[in-house]
């Protein structure tokens, strides 16, 4: 512990990120539920009532796109992140750590080139004062803004992880660097669902 105490701003860093990331995750479910709420409400009406609200599939197409790159940092804090561990967990440890931060490296080096083709298009549509050719006639840079924020935002999650389990590695703090970016066992995942079904449990009987 005493070794990786000059990196301990990065651990209370990197604490804040997942909080602000929790509540990217919670508002993006939101604005899930929402899309849904309007597409199943336009399908009632224009089934019994002969109208439709107009526009509700591109709303939802914003919404998914919008949540789905807002829920990226939290998923990846959470190593909800899928990988193939079929040789990883016979491996040996220091070797798997090794292959934990290389994995880190190579996910933030495709989204840090995604997130650039990202912005180009929103660049493109900032130019061009591009819109959707609905009944809406969205300006595209709205919902494509708020799409680059959230993979923005996973670059400098990314950046924070990178740094720490950099920081870790070095100083041989190698626990700690498999509980930033390594393969989560059967086990953790067994007690997390345990603990999810307890608390299912707690709220139905309260």
């Amino acid at each position: 512990m005493a070794q990786s105490e000059p990196f301990h701003w990065l651990g209370r860093v990197l604490r804040g990120a997942e909080a602000l990331s929790f509540v990217a995750v919670y508002v993006g479910g939101a604005v899930t539920i929402a899309s849904v709420l309007l597409i199943s409400f336009d399908v009632v009406a224009r089934k019994f009532f002969g109208f439709n609200t107009g526009g509700a599939d591109e709303l939802s197409s914003y919404a998914f796109a919008i949540s789905t790159s807002w829920a990226l940092a939290f998923a990846t804090l959470q190593r909800a992140n899928v990988r193939v561990d079929a040789l990883y967990q016979h491996l040996p440890i220091r070797l798997a750590a090794v292959l934990d931060w290389i994995s880190l490296v190579a996910l933030a080096v495709f989204i840090v080139i995604l997130t650039r083709y990202a912005y180009e298009v929103l660049h493109t549509s900032l130019v061009q004062h591009s819109s959707a050719n609905t009944p809406l006639a969205t300006p595209l840079w709205i919902p494509q803004g708020l799409w680059v924020a959230g993979l923005v935002w996973m670059c400098v999650v990314l950046a924070l992880m990178l740094a720490r389990a950099s920081a870790a590695l070095v100083t041989g703090d190698i626990v700690r660097l498999q509980a930033i970016c390594g393969v989560r066992s059967a086990q953790q995942e067994a007690e997390e669902e345990a603990a999810f079904g307890e608390r299912i449990i707690k709220s139905e009987a309260s």
